[in-house]
């Protein structure tokens, strides 16, 4: 029976996000143990992360790939690197430090995520998670102390008010609204081209669980009313601290969109065979390395057509 039909049943496959597709162990129950010694072991393959959070790729024989360095070979002090964890009997640690030559080139995760194998895969986005929350807890929140890095990379500590501050993550929602037959619901912010259009999000505000900030969302962005929200997959989306929960939802009653200016600035109901058509005009959809282009082929059943234009 043909997927276009009402009988479709989206979601029929397995979804599985780039930046979900970790592979190494973290080795957490060991990580105050493991920073007496780390730097110091030279099979140790540490990655550096610069400010802007871009990181060395090479380009291998297979595609690009991380380029890892021993530790004696990064700027950073043994007591300065973080811990990411194991993987076949080898220790990996991510380290701050500049761009140079040794790279074919330095790139951040939107570029590579999607491209890189599944270790490398999960390295990165661990890596460049940790930056993220060290960067932004240089400074005690209750006194404005300078904090101190331990536990390899894990916890900032306060020196004055003795408060261990964790790294945390956002939990957001991302929904890929249908008619239960044909069509998807995309929308635009306005801050993206004229021809980008991606499913709809929103973060979970205090109080509220995710199936209740899908409904919310959805309402206030396009004044749909929704059922049958379903928990698909997931993916950690560290820029700079988000955890992305995806789910489908099918529209209920009315399907007319009326969208928020304050949201978004465009929304549309947009059908398979105008995804899968590559002489389409729009819309240019979200790229491989974001869970919403892993939602949108979900229900397509199949990666949806990249227009020439693009």
């Amino acid at each position: 029976m043909s997927q276009e039909g009402p009988a479709a049943r989206p979601y029929a496959h397995p979804v599985r996000p780039a930046l979900s597709r970790a592979v190494h162990d973290r080795d957490g129950l060991r990580r105050r143990e493991v920073q007496a010694r780390l730097g110091r072991d030279l099979d140790t393959r540490v990655l550096v992360v610069t400010e802007e959070y871009l990181v060395p790729v090479r380009e291998a024989e297979g595609g690009p790939a991380l380029h890892f360095r021993s530790a004696e070979a990064v700027d950073s002090e043994p007591a300065e690197l973080t811990y990411l964890g194991t993987h076949d009997g080898i220790a990996y640690a991510m380290a701050r430090g500049s761009r140079d030559i040794r790279a074919d080139r330095w790139t951040g995760l939107r570029d590579i995520g999607a491209e890189v194998d599944e270790l490398d895969a999960g390295l990165l986005v661990e890596a460049v998670a940790l930056a993220q929350w060290q960067d932004r807890s240089l400074h005690c929140a209750l006194c404005g102390a300078v904090t101190e890095l331990r536990d390899a990379g894990w916890v900032r500590h306060c020196p004055v008010d003795e408060t261990d501050i964790f790294p945390r993550t956002d939990p957001a929602m991302i929904v890929l609204v249908h008619d239960g037959a044909d069509r998807c619901v995309l929308g635009r912010q306005a801050l993206w081209p004229a021809d980008r259009f991606s499913v709809l999000a929103g973060f979970v505000e205090p109080g509220e669980s995710a199936e209740q900030a899908v409904a919310r969302e959805v309402f206030e962005e396009v004044r749909l009313v929704v059922t049958d929200i379903r928990y698909v997959t997931s993916q950690p989306w560290p820029l700079p601290q988000s955890l992305m929960l995806g789910f489908t939802a099918q529209v209920d009653g009315d399907q007319t969109l009326v969208v928020d200016q304050e949201e978004i600035a465009e929304a549309a109901w947009f059908s398979r065979a105008e995804l899968r058509n590559a002489d389409r005009v729009r819309p240019k959809l979200p790229p491989p390395v974001s869970i919403a282009h892993r939602l949108i082929t979900n229900w397509l059943g199949e990666e949806p057509a990249i227009p020439a234009w693009t």
